[in-house]
C-alpha cells in the first residue's frame, strides 16, 4: 500500500493523500474557478482523492456533491477522508467509469460538473510506469469527448461544465464541448509569471447555451513580481494558505 498522509485544507477539513493520489495547484484553481452557487448540485468527474469536493465542503454549499472515480483505491481514500471530516451525508462517492454513468446517475440532474482531465492524449509523451499516474495524466481511460458526453448527460439545461487543461488542448476541449451541446462561455489562461507563456487554461461551458459570446477573463498569474505567490493566488488558497505559503 502506498504511504498515506493527511493534509489540511482549512476550516478544519483534512484530506488523505498518497504519492499515487494527490492534488496540485491546478486542482485548487479549478475548484475556485467553478465556485458552486448556493443551490447547485455538483459532480466531480475523475475525482481522484477528492480534493475538489473537500475544498468545496469548507463552505455551506453546495449541499450535495457526487465524486465519480474509476480507481477503487482512490475511492477508498476519499471515503475515509469523508469519515474523517463527517461529510459522508453531503458527499457521495461513485466508483465508476465516467463513460458508464447511465443507470447510476440521473440524466439532467446536476447544475455543475467539473473535471480536471488527463492533460496528454493517449500515447503522447513519456508515460509513467504507475497505472494511477497513467490514468491521471494520459487519456488511457477517457478522452475529452468522453468527458463532454458524460457532462452533457448529467447537466440540466444551462448547467455548467468547468475544466482545466493545457493550452495545446484548447481546440480539442472546445470542439468536444460543442459536439455535445455545451457552449464555451468563459476562458481564463494561467501563467507562472508575466513574460511566460500560459501553462494552463480554465474554461466554462453551458449546456444548451447560444453559440458565441465567450468571455476571455484577465490572465491569472501564479507568481507576483517578487517571485512569491501573487495576491490573487494567496486569496485563492484562502483558508489553508498558512499551511502552504
Amino acid at each position: 500500500m502506498a504511504t498515506e498522509k493527511t493534509e489540511p485544507l482549512g476550516k478544519g477539513i483534512r484530506i488523505i493523500v498518497s504519492e499515487e493520489h494527490t492534488f496540485w495547484t491546478d486542482t485548487v484553481l479549478l475548484a475556485d474557478f467553478a465556485k458552486p452557487k448556493k443551490n447547485d448540485k455538483a459532480c466531480d468527474l475523475g475525482s481522484g482523492c477528492g480534493a475538489i469536493p473537500l475544498i468545496w465542503a469548507r463552505e455551506p454549499y453546495p449541499k450535495k456533491i457526487t465524486a465519480v472515480e474509476i480507481q477503487e483505491n482512490a475511492c477508498d481514500m476519499l471515503n475515509r477522508s469523508l469519515e474523517l471530516n463527517g461529510l459522508t451525508e453531503r458527499i457521495e462517492v461513485l466508483n465508476s467509469d465516467l463513460r458508464e454513468l447511465k443507470g447510476k446517475l440521473a440524466s439532467g440532474s446536476y447544475d455543475l460538473v467539473v473535471c480536471n482531465p488527463p492533460y496528454k492524449a493517449e500515447g503522447a509523451g513519456i508515460q509513467s510506469k504507475a497505472s494511477a499516474h497513467i490514468i491521471a495524466r494520459h487519456e488511457s481511460m477517457c478522452t475529452m469527448d468522453d468527458i463532454a458526453k458524460a457532462a452533457a448527460w448529467l447537466l440540466n439545461f444551462s448547467g455548467r461544465l468547468c475544466m482545466c487543461q493545457r493550452p495545446e488542448r484548447l481546440c480539442d476541449v472546445i470542439c468536444a464541448m460543442r459536439e455535445h451541446g455545451i457552449e464555451p462561455k468563459r476562458l481564463r489562461f494561467v501563467q507562472q509569471r508575466p513574460g511566460k507563456p500560459p501553462k494552463l487554461f480554465l474554461i466554462e461551458g453551458r449546456r444548451g447555451g447560444k453559440p458565441g459570446g465567450m468571455t476571455a477573463e484577465p490572465v491569472l498569474f501564479i507568481e507576483g513580481p517578487d517571485g512569491n505567490f501573487s495576491e490573487e493566488m494567496i486569496n485563492i488558497y484562502g483558508a489553508y494558505k498558512e499551511d502552504y505559503l
